[in-house]
């Protein structure tokens, strides 16, 4: 019965990642083609990379998807961080289930809904005050800031709910400042969180479309909007050979990520192991 019930999981797991993986492995082969018909193999062949290359429009939303990937980035990570420290050390004080609330609605809000309002907020802010004058790459990257700096907070907060506050209560004793214990102590130990919170918002921010297209303006096209602009279109090599890269500076990103974090924890542990022989 166990084994009958291990290769049925087996099976199941095998045919889950075939099917995720397989269109992207697909995607990367096509990549390579020498006719434009993407699902017909005519050679190998690297002219449709030197074609994309060449494609200045997509050269410019891709330029345009990175600068707002990471300036959103850097300020969700600036944003979400006190958030996340909020939400796992004060404990309950006034105002925390509207405060959670607030933090929460980015998460579970649709993007469609989540775009009009940004759309009218700057509509409003431009007719008031002037600002902004007109949409274009600094409302990008509030509208995804607003939304990013909830996951960050998200991933912050599960950090520190399971880190061992003893050696920040060691410090509080010895009589270190909180601001010197924060940056000291607590910030190293969820250091591996605060990349992984930039990384996924980084993620989010290069992937986001509908948000993209109501807050965007003449001049401030991202990757997403041009790839779905041109897709609609039929799908070309050139998107194949962009979509390869794209998995490939991915795939670097995360072997990276994973390598810091991992000696982030073998330092974290080390330290610790070194702590309890010492007392």
């Amino acid at each position: 019965m166990s084994s009958k019930r291990s290769t049925f999981l087996i099976s199941a797991l095998v045919f889950g990642f075939a099917f995720l993986y397989v269109p992207i492995l697909l995607v990367m082969i096509y990549s390579f083609n020498e006719g434009k018909l993407v699902t017909v193999w005519a050679g190998f062949s690297t002219k449709w990379y030197v074609s994309l290359f060449s494609n200045d429009g997509m050269i410019d939303a891709a330029w345009n998807s990175l600068r707002i990937g990471v300036m959103s980035a850097t300020l969700a990570l600036a944003l979400g961080t006190p958030a996340g420290l909020v939400m796992s050390r004060f404990g309950r004080f006034k105002g925390r289930t509207l405060f959670s609330g607030m933090i929460a609605a980015p998460l579970v809000m649709p993007e469609v809904i989540t775009g009009l309002s940004l759309l009218l907020l700057f509509v409003t802010l431009e007719q008031l005050v002037g600002w902004p004058a007109g949409r274009g790459i600094s409302t990008i990257t509030i509208a995804h800031t607003t939304f990013c700096a909830a996951y960050v907070a998200v991933v912050v907060q599960s950090r520190l709910s399971g880190m061992d506050i003893s050696v920040e209560e060691a410090a509080m004793d010895l009589g270190a400042k909180p601001a010197k214990i924060f940056f000291v102590i607590t910030l190293p130990m969820i250091l591996p969180a605060l990349l992984a919170g930039w990384l996924l918002s980084f993620t989010l921010s290069l992937d986001d479309l509908v948000i993209a297209s109501f807050v965007a303006g003449p001049g401030s096209t991202t990757l997403p909007m041009k790839v779905f602009s041109s897709v609609r279109l039929g799908v070309s090599p050139e998107i194949n050979a962009l979509a390869t890269l794209i998995i490939l500076a991915v795939s670097i990103m995360i072997v990276i990520a994973s390598i810091l974090i991992l000696r982030s924890e073998r330092m974290r542990n080390r330290a610790s192991a070194d702590a309890e022989a010492q007392s």
